[in-house]
């Protein structure tokens, strides 16, 4: 996905949310030693290996990604503004606005638009909602909006071990939340991602071309719903690459000048074409400040 245009995000500011009632899900995850990472990258830029051991403390995750349900009640309750309304605009995928829209594409990735007004309560920009969709994952959500909610429901996000340790369901080495069956074009009954050619022919085979509701499809191991596919989820962790190469360096440069955190999962946008980043140990880093109409969240719970 598009940063913001090249904007100084600075220091991430987090509000002071006011505690609340969270409906979240959580289910407790075992600590141990967790394979975090893969021995055999498919993106080596990103990071991806080597595979390394965290030891981890028993935590609890939500179940599912946080609703639109759920964050409108914590919007409610805090007047938390978030940080596509605070600039004005997000990143829309093409294929959802309205025929001949004139809304610029940023250079590089041409299937995003970037929409005045587009927002969490306004997915598409003006004249779109939630209604229809409470119980579909909030989008449009920054790193400092997930930490806001975060303090709200008494929770943190989780770190990028944690969220791989959960993410496998105990199958240590899985590729995917469901084991090593690969998704297709015509194998879509584990996840919400892309079949077609993307950008501009989906098929929708899995019953989707957005969100689907945060519980659609069945469970891992441990209980967690979407950890692949659906919608980017951030962690608490800052983006790195371990390796010694002069383009990680650069790499790490940037990401440390940026703040970038680790976003992980891919979304229903992925396809192995292009984004094959709907594995586990698939990784992005991203600044605060990025919001875009697959960006999620779900919080984790010492």
């Amino acid at each position: 996905m598009p940063g913001r245009d090249g904007e100084a995000t600075g220091t991430v500011a987090v509000e002071r949310a006011v505690p609340g009632r969270d409906t979240g899900c959580a289910l407790a995850v075992p600590g141990g030693v967790a394979v975090v990472g893969t021995d055999d990258p498919f993106f080596r830029g990103d990071g991806e290996g080597p595979a390394h051991r965290v030891s981890l403390r028993p935590f609890k995750l939500d179940a599912y990604a946080v609703s639109n349900r759920r964050f409108a009640a914590f919007v409610a309750a805090t007047g938390h503004v978030t940080e596509a309304e605070r600039f004005g605009w997000s990143y829309v995928f093409h294929a959802f606005l309205p025929p001949g829209s004139d809304a610029p594409a940023p250079a590089g990735t041409p299937w995003w638009r970037k929409v005045d007004g587009a927002c969490w309560a306004a997915p598409e920009g003006p004249g779109s909602g939630v209604a229809e969709r409470l119980d579909h994952p909030a989008i449009h959500i920054a790193y400092p909006d997930a930490l806001a909610f975060a303090a709200w429901a008494g929770g943190r996000l989780p770190s990028e071990a944690e969220w791989e340790h959960a993410a496998q369901g105990g199958l240590r080495g899985a590729l995917f939340p469901w084991g090593q069956d690969e998704p297709s074009d015509t194998n879509a009954r584990h996840c919400n991602i892309w079949q077609g050619e993307f950008p501009h022919r989906n098929l929708a085979a899995d019953g989707f071309i957005g969100t689907a509701p945060v519980d659609a499809f069945a469970p891992n191991g441990y209980g967690f719903h979407n950890m692949c596919g659906n919608v980017w989820e951030w962690t608490s962790e800052p983006f790195r690459i371990r390796s010694l190469s002069s383009q990680a360096r650069q790499r790490n440069a940037l990401a440390i000048q940026g703040r970038e955190r680790v976003m992980k999962g891919g979304s229903y946008l992925c396809h192995r074409s292009y984004c094959y980043r709907y594995r586990i140990a698939a990784r992005v880093g991203h600044t605060p400040d990025t919001s875009a109409g697959h960006t999620g969240f779900r919080i984790a719970y010492d």
